[in-house]
């Protein structure tokens, strides 16, 4: 009987449009895991007999406790690209892009149209202590009344006989808690807020996103000069005699939060403002006026009351990071972005507090090696089409970023690119031993400079200033519920490559897994030079990880 519904497997590096049919290449449909891992593919489907409304989505699976389905949404793109936009862009026209991952409502079900291709994105969480195996997966479509079934689609999953160790370096997407308090219209810190703080970075930590945003001050990030974002301080502060007293309740309470959830890494945020260290952020303070704010746009970064504000603060915040166990693992920033042209409001401002930081990390994003050759950042975390450069100097500790300024060659994000694009991400951070990722939007749902908040669902550019998707990963579903991406969870398996790339290396060594990344590539990968197939990407990690299961088998049995 011809099935009413036409479905088909499909990679998870597809991203697929109501009016395309999707690849069909082998490796793309080649599905393998170590534990410890969640490994995704999709179903694309199509209605074939108008009759059909609502319909009810099954799994039928030796596994299917492990299996989870969503919904695959299109998204508008107002601003999919830059005019200085390459070719490997899916289209670089305003329109509606796949990228939203929606939970199926009202039982499981979804409803299929004519003429109109639509997906399904399957996720197989695979525990620490599942079976090795070849798991069969049928994803079905059901009529909700009768169970009889329209359509089908079967693949499998390979779970090998390994495990896959955590994330062994520090990979950050900035947290903007304001962006939650003022999207969800609840009072900042108040205990509503706190949950769905906790729920956004816990899925994040979830996604192998293991270092946060801290906001001991409102972050002095993406705001117009003389402007200000929703506050939001973790730092109480009282103006007593001239003096300075801090409370670190809620920044006690935010550790113990992330370390709940499993955050790994901290992050201080930037002491002084972005662009250059010119001004002191925003700080809020009780005086005998009442709460009000003793700090920003218009206070000078040093040589000022700031400088003395810091000089009382910083020892109590590093004697209770300490004491709180996580001194060792919590980084500092100066000032976001910094150029030449303001080279000596930056390095003054360094100055003014590296005492103060003595023993502790400070990490900058930056794209001038001149900036970095002078001395003045400790830790660079450089631009992907500006790193070359830092490279071929040596430069170690080196991090590794992108924003919207890299829409060009190197690997991105972007929704309107190919997923592909970001997967190659892990590759290259191991090639090159990167010792930290960071990107900006993790969830900014402001417009640029914060002039106003908007709606992520409507708005996925930030007014028209940035590519869609790069100023956020993550979507506030209703009821303070993250809603993941594609392009987030493209991300977490770009990170799962890395992890199995290092962990190849520890069982082979480098050499060995980058004669499985290169040996059949024209050219050597490069941040700028790189496959763009997605039955490159499926296949190296299939190879990848039945190399890793046969070291382990092969050391087990010594």
């Amino acid at each position: 009987m011809t099935p009413k519904i036409n479905a088909t497997i499909t990679s998870p590096l597809v991203k697929i449009f109501p009016g395309k049919s999707p690849s069909r290449e082998p490796e793309c449909t080649r599905f393998s895991a170590l534990r410890n891992e969640t490994v995704s593919f999709q179903v694309a489907y199509i209605l074939t007999d108008e009759t059909v409304g609502f319909v009810r989505v099954g799994v039928e699976s030796p596994i299917a406790g492990a299996v989870r389905v969503r919904r695959v949404s299109l998204v508008p793109c107002e601003l999919p690209a830059f005019p200085t936009a390459d070719e490997n862009y899916l289209g670089t026209e305003p329109g509606l892009y796949p990228d939203l991952l929606e939970e199926l409502h009202n039982g499981q079900q979804v409803r299929p149209h004519v003429k109109r291709r639509q997906s399904l994105w399957v996720d197989v969480c695979v525990t620490d202590d599942m079976a090795a195996g070849d798991f069969p997966i049928r994803i079905t479509f059901n009529d909700p009344q009768t169970g009889e079934e329209f359509g089908a689609a079967e693949t499998s999953v390979k779970v090998r006989d390994a495990s896959l160790p955590e994330l062994h370096i520090p990979r950050t997407e900035w947290f903007h808690g304001d962006c939650l308090a003022d999207y969800y219209n609840v009072p900042v810190l108040s205990e509503e807020h706190w949950a769905i703080m906790e729920r956004f970075i816990g899925i994040g930590v979830k996604r192998d996103i293991n270092a946060f945003l801290t906001p001991q001050f409102t972050p002095p990030l993406d705001t117009a000069k003389g402007g200000e974002r929703t506050t939001i301080q973790l730092v109480g502060v009282t103006v007593r005699g001239g003096n300075y007293e801090f409370d670190f309740t809620n920044l006690k309470r935010w550790v113990d939060m992330c370390l709940r959830v499993g955050v790994k890494y901290f992050e201080m945020s930037h002491l002084f403002t972005q662009w250059g260290a010119e001004s002191a952020p925003k700080v809020m303070a009780m005086t005998d006026d009442g709460m009000k704010r003793i700090f920003g746009w218009d206070t000078p970064a040093t040589g000022g009351e700031y400088t003395r504000f810091l000089q009382a603060y910083l020892p109590q915040l590093t004697a209770n990071l300490k004491a709180w166990g996580i001194a060792d693992r919590t980084m500092f920033h100066i000032s976001d972005e910094p150029s030449m042209l303001n080279y000596d409001s930056y390095r003054a401002a360094k100055d003014s507090v590296a005492a103060l930081l003595e023993g502790f990390d400070i990490v900058d994003a930056l794209s001038n090696l001149d900036f970095y050759s002078r001395g003045a950042v400790q830790i660079p975390a450089v631009a992907t089409n500006h790193i070359d450069g830092f490279l071929e100097c040596g430069a170690k500790p080196l991090w590794a970023y992108y924003c919207c300024s890299q829409g060009r060659e190197v690997s991105n994000r972007f929704i309107a690119m190919p997923s592909a694009r970001a997967r190659v991400y892990g590759a290259q951070l191991f090639k090159y031993d990167i010792d930290g990722a960071l990107h900006w939007g993790y969830n900014f749902y402001n417009s640029q400079r914060s002039l106003r908040h908007i709606n992520p669902y409507r708005v996925t550019d930030a007014d028209c200033a940035f590519p869609s998707g790069d100023s956020f990963l993550v979507y506030p579903g209703a009821n303070g519920m993250p809603e993941e991406s594609i392009r987030m969870m493209t991300m977490y398996n770009a990170m799962t490559d890395l992890r199995a790339m290092r962990h190849l290396a520890e069982l082979a060594g480098k050499e060995f897994v980058m004669n499985l990344i290169e040996g059949e590539l024209s050219a050597p990968l490069t941040f700028k030079q790189y496959p763009k197939s997605d039955a490159y990407f499926m296949n190296l990690r299939y190879k990848i990880n039945a190399e890793i299961e046969r070291l382990e088998t092969a050391g087990r049995g010594r």
